[in-house]
């Protein structure tokens, strides 16, 4: 494989994909919307961000395949956030490297095209792995709260990166 790892705009052909990405149980269970998100909902979640000027949703490509998504929101305030969740199938021996060109085109992104002063987002605190690359990143803790997902209090670790504070 060649190419770079970049982020898109999305087209309506990469909304099947997009939907089986996040549907991936690995994917689910690492969420706060646990349930298998059907094709109906999922036309009015795209139609909703499509037409929503505080949110972006981009096609994150690795070597030039198509191979997950980062998400926008809250950027008409003052506390943007960010997620993302990847091809965990098709990726298969590129899972690492792809995960963290996501995560390095996703904060430049965030702060060069969108001009964010900081980027937020919340993991779930079981979720070491995401916690340790957000951290290698640059991101801080912010803060903890409980979060009820499936009738369950989780406990969610608030993260928080501003454009100083990002890496060289």
């Amino acid at each position: 494989m060649t190419g770079v790892d970049v982020l898109r705009e999305p087209t309506e052909d990469d909304l099947d994909a997009v939907r089986r990405w996040r549907n991936h149980p690995q994917v689910r269970a690492a969420s706060f919307t646990t349930h298998e998100i059907s094709a109906e909902e999922h036309r009015r979640w795209w139609t909703a961000v499509r037409s929503d000027p505080s949110r972006r949703v981009l096609v994150y490509e690795h070597r030039s395949v198509p191979s997950g998504v980062v998400t926008f929101s809250g950027l008409d305030g003052d506390a943007p956030e960010w997620g993302f969740w990847l091809d965990l199938d098709g990726l298969g021996d590129a899972l690492m490297p792809a995960w963290i060109g996501l995560e390095r085109a996703a904060v430049d992104h965030a702060f060069t095209v969108l001009a964010v002063p900081a980027l937020h987002g919340e993991v779930l605190a079981g979720n070491a792995a995401v916690l340790a690359l957000h951290r290698r990143t640059g991101f801080r803790e912010s803060g903890r709260h409980i979060r009820r997902i499936n009738g369950i209090d989780q406990e969610v670790v608030r993260l928080v990166l501003t454009r100083e504070e990002t890496p060289s």
